[in-house]
């Protein structure tokens, strides 16, 4: 029996804690492990097919966000991985083994509802693409605050809201004094509450943003900048920027509920279409969460009620 897109998005669906082709195989009356890694090396699923999934279901808005972000894919453990390189995870605070996934996301702010929309896997040694270049596809986050996409956005009339690095130069002196980093600039209480106007270094000298200083905790300040010179209210930039979040929540999700970290398949081919598949679940889900109003993870979790109901009733290995 051959394995289908149906069959493995069912399985990626419906399992709650293991993904691997041998899992599958155990459970599905007629195929083999082979049979499904065949499947997963054979067929050729791109991310082009997020967007034919979703591009009926959405709702887009006047006051639409796209927002983009990288996030990698735990791959520790992994010895002969194709797409797998060394990589900055947040979360482990430093480099780990994984494969960078870089993600769109839209969010309407009128319904607070997001969908995914596009994304790119980061392969520099397959396609020759850095992450900048997928941005001129996607992408937005403080690693990517440069100057060249800063120059894209801004030619293509966008108003942006980026989180800025510390050590980025800026000119708030208006060519008074050389270019210092954002850390090392002055703020007076003017400027706290309403931002201060700008040169980012190495853009054209007529090009100004807006800077503000958000204070998160006492030991931790963020930065954010943007091309909107009418926004002079800091809790309003700092508002703006926070939308950025909602990818951060798809990121948390994606993984947690569809296995997509999960595949051991070595080859890049196997990896993309099983990244491809886990992303269509996601849409799925989410799909059913917003008719139904519940969260993924509430749909994940009733997957196995009724075998839980049974089992108090009626265990099938008896306590005592």
């Amino acid at each position: 029996m051959k394995v289908n897109i149906d069959l493995y998005g069912h399985f990626l669906l419906s399992s709650q804690i293991n993904y691997t082709c041998t899992y599958l195989a155990d459970h599905f009356a007629g195929i083999t492990h082979d049979n499904v890694q065949y499947f997963l090396k054979s067929r050729r699923f791109a991310p082009r097919m997020v967007w034919q999934q979703i591009k009926h279901q959405i709702t887009l808005s006047p006051n639409g966000y796209l927002i983009f972000d990288d996030t990698v894919l735990n791959k520790d453990h992994s010895h002969r991985i194709e797409l797998v390189r060394l990589q900055y995870l947040g979360k482990a605070h430093g480099l780990i083994k994984g494969i960078g996934v870089v993600n769109s996301v839209y969010y309407n702010p009128d319904m607070d509802q997001f969908w995914l929309i596009d994304y790119r896997i980061f392969s520099p040694e397959t396609d020759c693409k850095t992450k900048l270049d997928h941005v001129q596809d996607m992408l937005m986050d403080s690693r990517y605050a440069t100057v060249p996409l800063f120059k894209y956005l801004m030619g293509e009339g966008k108003t942006f809201y980026c989180p800025l690095k510390a050590n980025r130069k800026i000119d708030d002196r208006r060519q008074q004094e050389p270019y210092k980093q954002v850390q090392e600039a002055f703020w007076s209480d003017r400027d706290v509450t309403g931002g201060k106007t700008v040169k980012l270094h190495k853009m054209p000298a007529d090009t100004y943003f807006e800077l503000f200083r958000v204070l998160v905790s006492p030991t931790r300040t963020d930065y954010v900048i943007t091309n909107d010179l009418a926004q002079d209210d800091t809790d309003a930039a700092e508002q703006e920027s926070s939308i950025r979040w909602k990818v951060e929540q798809f990121h948390r999700e994606d993984k947690q509920i569809t296995g997509i970290e999960s595949c051991q398949c070595r080859l890049a081919r196997s990896q993309r279409n099983h990244i491809a598949l886990a992303s269509l679940v996601w849409l799925r889900l989410k799909q059913v969460a917003y008719q139904t109003k519940k969260t993924v993870y509430q749909l994940k979790q009733h997957l196995i009620d009724d075998y839980l109901i049974h089992q108090l009733k009626q265990p099938s290995i008896a306590y005592a």
